[in-house]
């Protein structure tokens, strides 16, 4: 009986240490968050932190302050005919509206994110988050109001988080949807674009025009910050589910909630699925595996495109990582 009540004791005081452990803890984390929130809200007075519609404890410093990865608001073109000094295997994200084609280059997407642009008429934002690999074009009006982006300097699930120069509201890039401030919960429309090597876009729009930096020193373009993150085990700056049975930083193509492995799509070089065309062919360069771009390992080019009738349409779709598909769509599953 005397050993049973001491044993009883002991479990007592063990259980009791614990309760405190985890109280002190929880109490240090809601401290540590409300001290991020004050801080948050001394460097954005203009954001309402009380709409938001994800939880704010998703959402991380990344590192740079606010607009520390500057965007484009003044972009410079150049005619496809005049040589930028690309290599014919550099990626560029092609887009175009009616004949206005213009090719953005990620060895500049790289280091500024966001171009604020007006493409035909249409202002748009053409973005690309280098930890996620997802270049998505917007239309920059929302609810009759044209917006300008920026970057916030902060990341929910690895992804860039931008704002809005009119509200200061914060925008998830991978969905297009203001998840803190005035705006939230209003979504950007996606536009269909190509991740191609620059040799594809000067063959299907020779009268094109490509982005180039008005001041060529002002980064060190053609080299990546982000040498050697593809070919890593786990991403970064990310503490969400990773996805099974694939490795986190495999390339996949995603049109919606669907996905397919790059592997696959390269293993077969056509995947016809409903009305949906995906084909892959050599020719593109990764610019997050060597640090000088033009000495980095080919990953493809990627088409998705939709029938109509007899013709096929270009689909809004991202060639991502596994790991950014399970955190977006969890209830996805990844073909091949």
């Amino acid at each position: 009986m005397r050993g049973d009540a001491k044993r009883s004791g002991w479990r007592r005081r063990e259980v009791g240490a614990a309760l405190a452990l985890l109280v002190a803890a929880t109490g240090r984390a809601v401290g540590a968050a409300d001290e991020r929130l004050e801080r948050w809200r001394a460097e954005w007075p203009r954001t309402d932190f009380g709409r938001t519609t994800v939880p704010l404890a998703e959402i991380r410093d990344g590192g740079p302050p606010k607009d520390g990865i500057p965007p484009i608001d003044r972009p410079l073109f150049l005619p496809v005919a005049s040589p930028p000094g690309l290599d014919e295997r550099e990626p560029v994200i092609g887009f175009g509206l009616g004949e206005d084609r213009r090719a953005y280059p990620l060895r500049y997407l790289l280091w500024h994110e966001i171009v604020n642009d007006e493409v035909d008429g249409l202002p748009v934002a053409v973005t690309y988050c280098p930890l996620c690999n997802t270049a998505i074009v917007f239309d920059r009006r929302v609810e009759g109001r044209t917006l300008d982006f920026g970057t916030t300097g902060k990341l929910r699930r690895s992804d860039l988080v931008m704002y809005d120069r009119q509200s200061e509201s914060w925008w998830q890039q991978y969905t297009g949807e203001a998840i803190v401030g005035a705006m939230a919960g209003r979504k950007l429309a996606m536009l269909p674009a190509r991740l191609e090597s620059w040799a594809e876009f000067r063959e299907r729009a020779p009268e094109g025009r490509v982005l180039v930096p008005e001041n060529r020193r002002l980064r060190p373009y053609g080299l990546t910050p982000y040498a050697g993150y593809d070919s890593g085990r786990i991403p970064l700056l990310y503490d969400g589910p990773l996805p099974e049975g694939v490795p986190p930083l495999a390339r996949v193509v995603v049109v919606g909630e669907r996905a397919w492995a790059l592997d696959l799509l390269r293993e077969r070089g056509r995947i016809e699925v409903d009305d949906l065309v995906l084909s892959w062919h050599p020719g593109q360069l990764s610019v997050l595996d060597a640090q000088r771009i033009t000495a980095s390992r080919e990953v493809g080019s990627v088409r998705v495109q939709r029938r109509r009738g007899a013709a096929l349409e270009d689909v809004v779709h991202f060639v991502t990582f596994a790991f950014v598909f399970e955190a977006f769509v969890p209830d996805g599953r990844i073909e091949g």
